[in-house]
């Protein structure tokens, strides 16, 4: 497995002059990826900022032009700089409605486009005290596979963020994430994808102080950042452990 990864997602968060001092917080390290998901506006702005990190958006739209008021496409991100591009984030498809189909379709336009589409999967809380964890992620996987094949998935990045921990403060335990991102992997195995090749990151109140734990697990390769991605000093911690465990 290559060098972990980890991708700060700022949500509705940043300004002009809040940009600039969170970006001068937060230096590229050797050893991890690194790569910042920010709102639409501001990514002019961050990508002439970024020196050895990646930039990304957090959403895109499924269709390439058109009468489509508001819809940005995945060429427009492409051509503004973009490498990365989170899809079917669990905020999207609660607050606004999007589907599996929806999320595979916009999977569909990202690579399209030439961006990495970090394609997020992950259970509600009752569906984890069901026992349907697996049934819950596998269906999401499917609908994107159906949309976009084998050889689509080996494109994508994985990123498991349970619907319970996002924003809450709770995260999944070291445990809990390694018995699911294996799931994930046995899933991409079974279907006839690289499994090994793709990664696997976990998202859900990953802080500095369980990073470390985190990227210890085998199947955790790097990790999707919400409110701690707006700290620099918060993000570079979390990179440090990601760096320090390296090499999934």
């Amino acid at each position: 497995m290559a060098q972990k990864l980890v991708v700060g997602n700022w949500k509705l968060n940043g300004s002009l002059a809040a940009n600039d001092a969170l970006l001068g917080g937060c230096v590229a390290l050797v050893g991890v990826d690194m790569a910042v998901c920010v709102p639409f506006p501001y990514l002019a702005q961050v990508g002439s900022c970024l020196t050895g990190m990646a930039l990304g958006a957090q959403t895109v739209s499924e269709f390439q032009s058109g009468a489509y008021t508001g819809e940005v496409s995945a060429e427009m991100l492409a051509e503004v700089g973009c490498r990365y591009v989170i899809v079917g984030h669990s905020e999207r498809r609660t607050l606004f409605g999007e589907n599996n189909v929806t999320v595979g379709r916009k999977t569909v336009a990202a690579l399209r486009a030439g961006l990495v589409p970090i394609v997020c999967v992950g259970e509600s809380l009752a569906e984890r005290e069901a026992g349907q964890v697996m049934e819950v992620i596998g269906r999401q996987l499917d609908a994107v596979r159906e949309c976009i094949g084998v050889q689509g998935l080996s494109r994508t990045v994985i990123a498991y963020e349970p619907v319970w921990a996002i924003g809450t403060g709770r995260a999944a335990s070291a445990d809990e994430a390694q018995e699911v991102h294996a799931g994930i992997r046995r899933w991409l195995a079974e279907h006839g994808a690289p499994a090994e090749e793709i990664r696997i990151l976990y998202g859900g109140s990953v802080k500095a102080d369980n990073a470390e734990a985190l990227f210890a697990m085998p199947d955790v390769d790097g990790g999707l950042i919400g409110g701690a991605s707006l700290v620099a000093r918060d993000f570079m911690a979390i990179c440090q452990a990601a760096m320090a465990n390296g090499g999934g």
